[in-house]
């Protein structure tokens, strides 16, 4: 069987595969075929942090220290 055969499909029982036009809520806009005509996105390769370069680190030491304050634990007392 090929990769692009669909013939060996059974007839009447699957939803119609057709182009769908996906928008991204950034703007960008493709198409790619699935079973509906259109698809909104949120985030697409072109606005996710991680493939734009643009991820940050999230600094847990903050809520470490909140933690230690709040229960009144000294690092410096422990080393």
């Amino acid at each position: 069987m090929a990769e692009g055969d669909l013939s060996t499909m059974k007839k009447g029982i699957h939803p119609e595969f057709v182009t769908t036009k996906v928008t991204c809520s950034c703007g960008n806009e493709f198409e790619v075929r699935s079973n509906t005509k259109e698809l909104h996105l949120e985030v697409c390769d072109k606005c996710h942090p991680f493939y734009t370069g643009k991820q940050t680190q999230v600094s847990r030491k903050g809520n470490v220290d909140k933690f230690n304050k709040k229960y009144g634990l000294d690092t410096k007392k422990a080393a």
